[in-house]
């Protein structure tokens, strides 16, 4: 496994999911700046949480056009997994990997909380160690999280599986259909708003996110 995580300005869960791939993975992400142009021979690419750019303009608008975004897209559609949590999410809307935008919650106030999803899929190099249906908990962290899509797009989402997950017992930020991740037709694009490397080991309250990483680990 060959993974690289990308840090752009204000970035700050790139470190947490470069630990979360050692910890899981047993290998160190190569720590790529989005100014670089060229990415090294990778098999996993991952746009961390956090707040790129100061989230100016709309959150991961500019993240989008940095210079690595267009190695990233490349690499994307050529079939490499790319794995975009919370402010990753955003950024890889905002660069048409994945179809809609994440919008302020609904309540207007950051939430930062565990939350319980349903797995909706287990077709995916993402998920497979999960089992469709299955109920886990993510924590999640984000004021901009409240995913929207007109209905042609989220008619189209469900009719081909690319609802990843959904929230469940509650939906913390108003999102369309409760969706929490979606992804790509192709399944190797993932966006998520929980974070999954925040949920490694019972000492962080459980390990329900080892469990993605863990996937990854097997499919690639």
């Amino acid at each position: 496994m060959k993974p690289a995580v990308i840090v752009f300005p204000a970035s700050n869960c790139d470190r947490d999911a470069a630990v979360a791939i050692e910890k899981i993975c047993g290998v160190k992400p190569h720590m790529v700046w989005h100014g670089d142009s060229a990415l090294p021979d990778v098999d996993l690419i991952v746009i961390p949480g956090g707040f790129s750019f100061g989230d100016y303009l709309r959150c991961g608008a500019m993240a989008a056009r940095s210079p690595i975004m267009r190695e990233v897209v490349a690499r994307a559609n050529q079939g490499t997994p790319v794995l975009g949590i919370c402010n990753g999410f955003q950024v890889l809307t905002e660069a048409g990997l994945l179809p809609g935008v994440l919008m302020r919650n609904a309540h207007l106030k950051f939430v930062c909380r565990d939350v319980q999803l349903r797995v909706e899929s287990d077709q995916s190099v993402f998920t497979r160690t999960y089992s469709a249906g299955e109920t886990i908990t993510i924590p999640v962290a984000h004021h901009e999280g409240n995913y929207f899509a007109d209905e042609a797009t989220l008619d189209d989402l469900e009719q081909n599986g690319q609802i990843a997950f959904r929230y469940v017992n509650g939906n913390p930020n108003g999102a369309q259909r409760d969706i929490a991740g979606i992804f790509n037709k192709e399944r190797n694009v993932l966006g998520m708003m929980p974070h999954p490397e925040r949920m490694i080991e019972p000492a962080l309250g459980g390990s329900d996110g080892a469990r993605m990483f863990e996937s990854l680990v097997a499919s690639l």
